[in-house]
């Protein structure tokens, strides 16, 4: 029986140092392995920005404008039907618009000079020229480039949608781009403090008294 034994020890012992040794020796062999090169990220195991700064989005103010100018050549043919509801005269008013210089007439009263009594040039164009701001601003275009897209879309209405009904005025396409941008930049200043306020009703009125042609195109889904 003690031969036995001891046969059987020596085997058990001999099997243990094999093992421990093939245990010993894998480290070593993925050591003297040449590393392979990393696998490039693949798209769905890159992680995008949290933040991600979008580009301006050109489609909300221009149809914005668009239809803004729409509707407002429309309220000129109900108020003042004459020039503005005379299809007759609209090629004649039209080659005056291109063929002559805008009209300046620096005798008449403080901001009257092209023929429209003050509250008309100075309110009205200056409400206008921050709604053509504004919507270019709130779609992410820097101030500089929302001063151009209000003077843009202010010459449009000076020598696209008016020209047929009067010439275009030299007071409105200066005045009212900047003062628009004036207006228009304390607007979505206003806009975006609003961001910080609590309550939500709060929140809503703020934001639809200070831009209530942008809040309800929102409503309807646009981003900006």
């Amino acid at each position: 029986m003690i031969p036995v034994a001891v046969v059987a020890l020596l085997v058990a012992n001999t099997d243990a140092s094999m093992q421990n040794a093939e245990e010993m020796a894998v480290p070593a062999r993925q050591a003297n392995e040449p590393s392979q090169p990393s696998q490039p990220a693949t798209p769905d195991a890159v992680h995008e920005e949290p933040h991600r700064v979008e580009g301006p989005n050109y489609v909300v103010p221009i149809v914005h404008d668009l239809a803004l100018l729409a509707v407002m050549r429309a309220a000129e043919t109900v108020i003042w039907p004459n020039p503005f509801a005379r299809p007759e005269q609209f090629g004649a008013r039209y080659e005056e618009a291109f063929t002559h210089p805008p009209v300046f007439e620096p005798r008449r009263r403080f901001m009257e000079w092209d023929g429209d009594p003050w509250p008309v040039n100075t309110i009205g164009h200056g409400l206008f020229g921050s709604e053509l701001y504004l919507r270019a601003r709130m779609c992410r275009f820097p101030w500089y480039g929302s001063v151009a897209f209000a003077a843009g879309a202010s010459a449009l209405w000076e020598y696209g949608f008016e020209a047929n009904g009067s010439r275009p005025s030299a007071l409105d396409l200066v005045y009212t781009p900047l003062a628009g941008a004036l207006l228009g930049e304390a607007r979505f200043a206003i806009h975006r403090v609003a961001g910080g306020i609590e309550s939500k009703t709060t929140r809503g009125i703020v934001r639809a008294i200070v831009d209530p042609l942008g809040e309800m195109e929102r409503a309807l889904g646009t981003d900006c």
